[in-house]
């Protein structure tokens, strides 16, 4: 993923999820996450620069639609066009924010495949996090969200969706299943930088759950995943290095939301 702290359309800056039980869950991510000798989340799940990248509220009554699942926030030209491109083309709409004078300032929409994503203004620059850490170097060196996948059966359809709701452009990514290629797709800004990818549910990615997967780095990674069962989630899928070091993973937490963890530097 290019720098996340840039306003451009497409651009991810940050996820929350809304969770029943949710002194454990604050607890599960507080000790998964901040591993490490320079952790780069603290235990209010703010990032080492205190800035509040994800968020995990409680499940109350005006949540009760929400899925459980991890729904990141897109920026987008037209919160009220992607939101109605997303009804054309099959997707649902589960929450409509909009200002005293009826402008959308935000929307939580389900695509075709039950994948949940929030849609948000373009954010000026003025609002833009601030960051200790060197821009390009802030998804590895600060916690913030890494890289932004979706695996689903059919990708293409998926891609023209994403294209169309959120006004990204398309990249292929040539894979091999066996003796089979492939192509995934990786999404890309305004800026021409990666966003995020769209993956078929086939080869590597066989097995993962179709929901968006926000990918978080912690600063050691096996200590993250040793907590994992220990506070009561699991681990679904480790991917090796060359060196046959894992360097991610997709985890569940205790109540069935699922992340990606990857080695932060």
């Amino acid at each position: 993923m290019s720098d996340p702290f840039v306003p451009r359309v497409g651009g991810v800056l940050s996820a929350d999820i809304a969770v029943p039980e949710h002194e454990r869950e604050v607890r599960f991510y507080s000790r998964v996450l901040t591993t490490g000798k320079s952790p780069l989340w603290r235990a209010d799940l703010m990032n080492s620069d205190g800035v509040p990248i994800i968020g995990l509220g409680a499940r109350i009554p005006d949540y009760a639609a929400l899925p459980l699942q991890w729904m990141p926030h897109i920026q987008v030209a037209d919160v009220a066009a992607s939101a109605q491109r997303a009804l054309d083309l099959g997707g649902r709409e589960l929450m409509h924010g909009k200002d005293d004078a009826g402008t959308s300032q935000w929307a939580v929409l389900l695509d075709p495949n039950g994948a949940a994503f929030g849609v948000i203004p373009v954010v000026s620059a003025d609002a833009m996090p601030p960051t200790k850490s060197a821009a390009r170097d802030a998804a590895a060196r600060t916690g913030c969200i890494s890289w932004l996948d979706l695996t689903v059966s059919d990708a293409a359809a998926t891609r023209d969706f994403y294209r169309q709701v959120v006004g990204w452009s398309v990249q292929d990514v040539e894979m091999k299943d066996a003796s089979e290629a492939y192509v995934d797709f990786n999404m890309l800004g305004a800026d021409g930088g990666p966003a995020a990818g769209i993956c078929h549910a086939r080869g590597v990615n066989e097995g993962l759950p179709g929901v968006w997967l926000i990918y978080l780095p912690v600063g050691d990674l096996a200590k993250s995943l040793r907590r994992v069962p220990q506070e009561g989630g699991e681990i679904i899928k480790q991917a090796t290095g060359p060196d046959g070091e894992c360097i991610s993973a997709v985890v569940k937490d205790p109540v069935g939301a699922c992340i990606a963890l990857v080695r932060g530097s």
